[in-house]
């Protein structure tokens, strides 16, 4: 490595990563909240034996998990517009994502509310409480812990995911690579440099996804 590329790793690292932590993390964890509560929301519709809700949530998780997310985010950004709805860049992405989160994690709720024994619910109905109120207080908190870990990984999947927002504009932490590397033409350091900047983060959140399940395992036990 000449002084030239280590001038650029240095130069660059700082764009990259205040892109990442300014841009990259805000817009995963945003779209992860909404797409959180329209996976409980489409879970509910399929658990709710009522036709019409079970039908749009199913015709909803087959659009999104059937179709690539980049074609998703170019059809909401640039297809939109043809039909007089513009999006600035963070918008348009925030719902490409959230649309994605709430449908594959629809299924990961739904799986883990089915996984709560019946006796749960008969337990609940011998209180005294409506189907809501059992829902609530006794169904949603023990499929919460049950789902933590596959939604936890779907987050940092996420993270990664986000790579494909600069196809609508917006300057995320890779977007910024790629302007970096049309300036500098040196592809493989650059773009190495943004995959570790990448890990660095995953490995932050698997640390601490891992604490809190082993949190909640303790808690559990007790």
């Amino acid at each position: 490595m000449d002084d030239r590329q280590i001038e650029i790793l240095v130069n660059s690292f700082w764009p990259m990563l205040e892109a990442g932590i300014r841009f990259t993390i805000p817009l995963a964890i945003f779209s992860f909240i909404i797409g959180l509560i329209l996976a409980v929301l489409t879970a509910l519709a399929r658990l709710s034996g009522v036709k019409i809700l079970d039908f749009i949530a199913r015709f909803y998780i087959w659009i999104i998990r059937g179709t690539p997310l980049i074609v998703q985010l170019a059809i909401i950004f640039y297809g939109l517009p043809t039909i007089g709805i513009e999006l600035d860049p963070f918008p348009a992405a925030l719902i490409g994502f959230s649309l994605s989160v709430g449908a594959y994690g629809s299924e990961i709720v739904r799986a883990a509310i089915q996984s709560i024994h019946k006796g749960q619910w008969e337990a609940a109905y011998s209180l005294g409480m409506t189907r809501g109120q059992a829902l609530r207080r006794i169904i949603l908190p023990q499929a919460a812990r049950v789902s933590l870990p596959p939604l936890s990984n779907s987050f940092i999947s996420l993270v990664k995911d986000t790579s494909l927002a600069g196809t609508v504009t917006y300057v995320e932490l890779f977007r910024k690579s790629e302007e970096i590397v049309a300036t500098t033409y040196e592809y493989l350091l650059v773009y190495s440099e943004a995959a570790v900047i990448y890990l660095v983060f995953t490995s932050i959140l698997s640390f601490f996804q891992n604490k809190l399940e082993k949190r909640l395992g303790r808690s559990s036990a007790d």
